[in-house]
């Protein structure tokens, strides 16, 4: 069935408006007419509807059901990730939206590559929404993860402490996830290089912060690779698989 997120505004009662382009997909693109039915997500909320009205810019419908998202974890994940070149963070958006994760911020870490200036990072930040959202589309999320920054590495430690459960993926040796105890966590926060990994004084900065160094084993794992493997085991060891 067709799913759509919405903003608060659509939502009134036991109706909701669309409007704009998810209307016009809605009706011209799916040719769908009064009585199909649609569902709408919004903040890990799904609502069953029936189309009560189409017109060429607004869909009304009609709440038949409302449900906490099934296909939402339990656990809110936040990935820290150093901002790779090219089209990687697309890739690392794409896959930790699938697998689960609730939140991504960028960052800028001494072995980054890719340093983009504001107004070009806000670009980014903006197409790397768009992304997220239709990746929750097609993988059926009940709320589109949050993408934030670019932010300084300082900030992102400091993010990153405030978590319940703060880990920084490092090569140089760590904990597996086999001796953390992920089970009672609501909040689990974790940094990851970019293309050359982190300064050992980086390193060292987020563990004086309270970081846990996490060691994913013998093979070292692509910056566009790391966050994807990271999410699927957490989201393993969690229950949310």
């Amino acid at each position: 069935m067709p799913r759509f997120f919405i903003d608060e505004g659509a939502l009134c009662g036991d109706m909701i408006t669309v409007s704009g382009g998810d209307a016009v997909h809605i009706g011209r693109s799916l040719r769908m007419r009064t009585g199909d039915p649609l569902t709408f997500c919004r903040e890990g909320m799904e609502y069953e509807t029936i189309i009560e009205k189409i017109t060429s810019d607004e869909v009304f419908c009609r709440i038949t059901e409302r449900n906490p998202s099934s296909s939402e974890p339990d656990v809110y994940l936040k990935i820290f990730q150093a901002l790779p070149k090219q089209d990687k963070p697309e890739m690392i958006i794409q896959k930790c939206t699938e697998l689960g994760a609730s939140e991504i911020v960028f960052f800028i870490s001494k072995r980054c590559v890719s340093r983009p200036d504001d107004k070009s990072a806000e670009k980014k930040i903006s197409r790397y929404a768009k992304i997220a959202e239709e990746a929750a589309k097609q993988s059926g999320r009940g709320r589109i993860p949050v993408i934030r920054g670019i932010i300084s590495f300082e900030q992102a430690v400091n993010e990153l402490s405030e978590c319940e459960l703060p880990l920084i993926c490092y090569e140089n040796g760590g904990k597996r996830f086999s001796e953390i105890e992920l089970d009672s966590k609501k909040e689990i926060g974790v940094m990851i290089g970019a293309e050359g990994g982190f300064d050992r004084s980086e390193a060292d900065n987020a563990c004086q912060k309270g970081a846990v160094p996490l060691w994913l084993g013998k093979r070292i794992l692509r910056c566009e690779t790391c966050p994807a493997a990271v999410t699927a085991v957490i989201m393993n060891l969690t229950g949310n698989f």
